[in-house]
């Protein structure tokens, strides 16, 4: 586990805290989360590359100073972890501007996945079902294919310029393919503000007034 000063013991060489938001992969998180602790590990840089640690970091510092209390955080020594990636920029005029716009950033994607996470245990605790015939779902399930048509046929591209004309060929049809299902895409696309609009808005999901949904956000308890 981190220590309160957002330093490691000498032994520990990678993160091992199981810090994770279930978001089901509907935003870019754990994407991001993938790429960047691969670059601070095989760097050995784990202070100074931002990566899931230092969300974890950012997260408690938000419960303890408040909603957006970037220069809280930062000024407290518990979270000096949250200051390291930033130190090879700090002779830069527009810093301090440049690392708020990055924590603001970084927490906006957080949230979101954090809402997400929070609504498919909504669903799975009221055993709730997607319709299939929404147009989401058919959406989802074209982005789904066109995935796996461009990773199954990516060697095509070389083959191809290889001068193999049969792979040439093959790679024609997949093109076609692809054209076609984000042609549907597109289709799939114009239906959901249709679809979307007849969700009823927060406030009413909830049953609290804007003003209350406010209130409770900017609330530190």
């Amino acid at each position: 586990e981190p220590r309160p000063n957002g330093r490691r013991d000498d032994k520990a060489e990678k993160p091992r805290f199981m810090f994770n938001i279930a978001d089901g992969g509907f935003t870019e998180l754990h994407t991001l989360w993938q790429n960047e602790e691969r670059a601070a590990i095989s760097s050995g840089k784990l202070n100074e590359i931002w990566h899931r640690r230092h969300d974890y970091w950012l997260l408690a510092g938000i419960v303890l100073h408040g909603y957006a209390r970037w220069t809280d955080i930062q000024n407290d020594g518990a979270f000096g972890v949250i200051n390291e990636p930033f130190k090879g920029e700090a002779s830069k005029g527009n810093f301090l501007e440049m690392k708020n716009k990055f924590l603001a950033r970084r927490f906006k994607l957080l949230e979101q996945a954090l809402v997400i996470e929070e609504q498919l245990r909504r669903a799975a605790y009221l055993n709730m079902t997607q319709d299939p015939s929404h147009p989401a779902m058919a959406l989802n399930t074209r982005f789904a294919e066109v995935e796996c048509l461009a990773e199954s046929h990516q060697h095509l591209s070389k083959e191809s310029l290889a001068g193999n004309k049969p792979a040439n060929a093959v790679l024609h049809k997949v093109l076609n393919q692809l054209e076609e299902l984000l042609s549907d895409m597109k289709a799939d696309v114009t239906r959901l503000p249709a679809t979307l609009s007849r969700i009823p808005p927060i406030a009413a999901r909830l049953q609290m007034s804007e003003r209350s949904i406010l209130s409770r956000l900017a609330s530190k308890g």
